[in-house]
């Protein structure tokens, strides 16, 4: 396990929209970290749709992500924002009269990097999901300062969402260090020519590789999934940027 802060690796996990896989992909690299020998945690710093269970709030998301990590991180550390309301974060959070401090989050993940190996962080929503009348995730993405894995729904419109969030993840100064093409549209004519186009045009203007296909899949696997990225990859990238 990391014992120093410059020892531990780290990611933040976007996606081209909501409901496109970003949980689904962010636990398959958990799985495919674990597959590597990495002690593996997952952040879910603002999670949106809160149930309650025995008297404990769960989120799906964030029960899924703990589900394939190896380190569980305590629930206050791993989602210092859980709201009721499953809402664009910035509505929740005005409903709850919660303010999101990116510093609490920024302290929250510099504890996570000394309980494991490496820590995924995943997003909300889109890239810019609004958290306050200024801020966006964005926002926190340069706070943590972490490279990004940009996972693409396969569907219709995908190119014009793939290249617009490339496009501001790199205005942001942020590492584009790999995308991940998710099939959620079985029935999407042309996805191998789509990706293909999103391929050339990530790899020619951000020199970001494709780091892999994940197929429909029912049920979803993360264990499946995992088989289909190139961890090994993405971990020498991950490992080149943090000796920088």
């Amino acid at each position: 396990m990391s014992t120093s802060l410059n020892d531990a690796l780290s990611l933040f996990v976007t996606g081209t929209d909501t409901e496109i896989g970003k949980t689904f992909v962010s636990s398959a690299l958990l799985r495919g970290f674990v597959r590597e020998g990495l002690q593996a945690a997952a952040m879910k710093p603002i999670a949106a749709g809160a149930f309650e269970v025995d008297g404990v709030l769960h989120n799906e998301d964030a029960d899924q992500l703990d589900a394939a990590s190896s380190v569980l991180l305590p629930p206050g550390m791993r989602t210092p924002y859980l709201l009721k309301e499953p809402a664009a974060p910035h509505i929740a959070a005005a409903l709850e009269n919660v303010s999101f401090d990116l510093a609490r989050i920024v302290a929250c993940h510099r504890q996570a990097v000394q309980r494991a190996d490496v820590v995924v962080v995943e997003g909300v929503g889109g890239f810019r999901v609004p958290l306050t009348a200024t801020q966006d995730t964005a926002d926190l993405a340069v706070a943590l300062k972490l490279p990004v894995v940009l996972v693409v729904g396969m569907r219709l419109g995908c190119i014009s969402h793939a290249l617009l969030t490339a496009e501001a993840i790199a205005v942001r100064g942020l590492m584009l260090a790999g995308w991940v093409a998710n099939r959620i549209d079985p029935d999407m004519l042309f996805p191998d020519e789509n990706i293909a186009s999103i391929r050339a045009h990530l790899a020619h203007a951000y020199d970001a590789p494709l780091l892999g296909i994940v197929p429909h899949l029912s049920p979803i696997s993360p264990d499946l999934a995992a088989q289909q990225l190139d961890i090994p990859r993405l971990l020498q990238t991950l490992r080149q940027l943090r000796s920088a």
